[in-house]
């Protein structure tokens, strides 16, 4: 049993299920749980992220706005590009602003799981390799 599996059943908010609209921008199995509904109109997104070991998004900048990562369980990498990666766990808060070259995601013995608050739109960009991830 990997650390921290209880996340895929006793998290704060339930994982949701397969991230599949965006699994082209992970490495690893990830689950999505919109907590903000379209017809609440409003125009940022919240949802409950949960990584499984090993999982990661690739390097992402997000335009027009913003992303906050409240990290609700487990442990967790998130680096900024150019500076070292930082271990994330419970009750972390990172505030990532406007044009920031990023990428977060799970250790690779623990599932993860945070609430991202995302407003702008995300470009998506290279994979983060199997090299820079194992130097963790």
């Amino acid at each position: 049993m990997a650390k921290n599996e209880e996340l895929k059943t006793d998290g704060v908010f339930p994982v949701g299920d397969k991230n599949e609209a965006y699994a082209k921008y992970f490495i690893g199995q990830s689950y999505l749980n919109s907590l903000v509904k379209p017809e609440d109109n409003i125009d940022f997104g919240v949802g409950n992220v949960t990584f499984e070991p090993g999982c990661r998004n690739d390097w992402h900048i997000h335009h027009d706005g913003f992303q906050i990562l409240l990290v609700t369980g487990g442990e967790g990498w998130y680096q900024e590009w150019g500076k070292p990666a930082q271990l994330l766990k419970q009750g972390d808060v990172v505030v990532i602003k406007e044009g920031v070259k990023h990428w977060h995601g799970a250790t690779k013995d623990s599932w993860f799981s945070h609430v991202a608050i995302t407003k702008g739109k995300s470009e998506w960009l290279e994979k983060v390799t199997d090299e820079e991830y194992n130097k963790l």
